[in-house]
């Protein structure tokens, strides 16, 4: 059997970043550092975000009630001071 499409039609692959819900559940009990605006965005308009570590989720807890995630902590110690950012911050 074979599949045609329509004059005209195209494939579009949808690519998106979904929500880790952690292999081991390890992720999920720590907060983890993001950029800012990054969190700022997320927490509007609840799209997800990337930490440090390479968790994908969701913001939605205070990260104040949870330890800093060792892995996140360890990359952001690593960085060169001032953060690099474009502002020249």
């Amino acid at each position: 059997m074979s599949t045609q499409l329509s004059p005209g039609a195209q494939t579009i692959e949808e690519t998106r970043a979904l929500p880790s819900h952690g292999d081991d559940g390890d992720h999920e009990r720590f907060s983890h550092y993001v950029p800012k605006e990054k969190l700022v965005e997320a927490m509007v308009t609840g799209t997800p975000v990337i930490a440090l570590c390479g968790k994908v989720w969701v913001p939605s807890r205070d990260p104040e009630k949870y330890p800093v995630c060792p892995e996140c902590k360890e990359i952001w110690e690593g960085l060169p001071p001032g953060g690099g950012g474009e502002d020249g911050d």
